[in-house]
């Protein structure tokens, strides 16, 4: 007796299997097979197929070009972006993401500037009309784009060197500049004396923003995971605020530590 044919969802779903994984002919960039194909593989018709194609397109995993444009992979491995609990100071374990399987873990800055903040930044506590350093960076898998971040700092906040440090602050350093940071065992928040105290975070779904699309080459507004962490010291003020964009095929976890 032969089995059921596959729903467009599942074999989306096999899709973003091969996909997160980097197999050959879905990384990056590739050609992925096209509608009359992919129904060939699977057995099923082409309206089908190409249904699975579509519910991929709307969170941005392929592009579907029309005609001969065929079908092209816009998104990267998979990686996990890991929230955890970690009591200083040993931050030896606090492997804040990782690529899932055994790619190669990278990031890199890729702007930093300076701007009045704006409304939005006003909400998240960041003083109005006072000037904001804005750091962005991407992290990647195997040199593949996964997760654009953006962490905002008010200029008396960026400014602070650590204890002996006379260099430039090390949340100013340009792009391209070799990077500074704290010893081994201690977060940047306690070396550069932040106070930090309370971080809470704020987990959705929103459309991604040009900057990170053009970061991660995806396109502008698919849907994606956003992460808000808005980091407060003891007296309420924020300190800093990160906002990590990441496609939806990724993961996020969590560990609760009881202390």
């Amino acid at each position: 007796m032969s089995s059921e044919p596959m729903t467009a969802s599942q074999i989306a779903a096999e899709l973003r299997r091969r996909i997160g994984a980097g197999e050959e002919g879905y990384r990056r960039g590739d050609r992925a097979p096209s509608v009359r194909g992919l129904a060939e593989e699977f057995g099923v018709s082409q309206q089908t197929a190409a249904a699975a194609y579509a519910s991929l397109e709307a969170i941005g995993m392929v592009r579907v070009g029309r005609g001969m444009q065929g079908t092209t992979v816009v998104a990267g491995p998979a990686a996990s972006a890991h929230l955890g609990h970690f009591s200083p100071p040993d931050l030896s374990a606090a492997q804040a993401w990782k690529p899932e399987g055994n790619g190669v873990a990278g990031k890199e800055v890729i702007s930093v500037r300076q701007m009045p903040a704006t409304g939005e930044m006003v909400a998240w506590g960041l003083p109005a009309g006072g000037e904001v350093v804005e750091r962005a960076l991407v992290r990647t898998v195997d040199g593949v784009p996964v997760q654009h971040k953006v962490t905002l700092l008010p200029m008396d906040v960026a400014s602070r060197r650590p204890e002996g440090y006379d260099g430039v602050p090390p949340m100013l350093v340009p792009v391209g500049a070799e990077p500074v940071t704290p010893p081994a065992g201690v977060s940047m928040a306690k070396w550069l004396g932040w106070g930090v105290v309370h971080s809470p975070w704020e987990i959705t779904v929103e459309p991604m923003t040009a900057q990170a699309a053009q970061a991660l080459g995806m396109e502008e507004g698919v849907p994606a995971y956003r992460l808000l962490a808005v980091a407060r010291n003891a007296g309420g003020e924020t300190v800093f605020v990160t906002v990590t964009t990441i496609p939806l095929h990724h993961r996020i976890t969590m560990d609760i530590v009881h202390d």
